[in-house]
């Protein structure tokens, strides 16, 4: 079983760009989804993902993800509604022993800034960046697939 334990934060400044990778465009989009699951085809640089997830508890998740032909995913993603696909640039930024993965959004999203941290434990510790603002683990509006459905500018 394949278990996903990740934090959600809002970004209160620019600074972690001084840190940061170059960043890879994600393209993805959602084949299915409910308040607790999704199905999502996701395409980055030339490689292409299938992931099913499934909620847990708000930081908590069943995850299975598998590789799949880039063609099969352009033309999953061309079948999908624009209004449920979503655009994002990653950036991978490495503070006190973890590495955190920042989510610039695009579209309808664009000016959305997260940052996630990937956890081996719920209760595992860790620092806090300067830049790091609230956290949003437990609100679901945030959570990809809902972003993709009902931008957070309309809320």
């Amino acid at each position: 079983m394949a278990i996903e334990i990740e934090r959600k934060f809002l970004v209160s400044d620019d600074s972690w760009r001084m840190q940061a990778d170059d960043g890879v465009f994600l393209q993805q989009g959602y084949l299915a989804s409910d308040r607790h699951s999704c199905v999502r085809v996701r395409l980055a640089a030339g490689q292409a993902w299938l992931a099913v997830k499934q909620a847990v508890s708000p930081i908590r998740r069943l995850e299975y993800e598998y590789p799949i032909p880039e063609q099969d995913a352009r033309e999953l993603l061309a079948g999908i509604d624009v209004q449920h696909a979503i655009g994002k640039t990653r950036y991978r930024v490495e503070h006190a022993g973890h590495v955190w993965e920042l989510d610039v959004y695009t579209g309808a999203n664009a000016g959305l800034v997260i940052a996630e941290i990937e956890l081996d434990d719920e209760q595992e510790k860790f620092v806090r960046p300067s830049w790091l603002g609230e956290e949003v683990s437990d609100d679901p509006r945030y959570y990809d697939m809902n972003l993709a459905s009902l931008p957070y500018p309309q809320w």
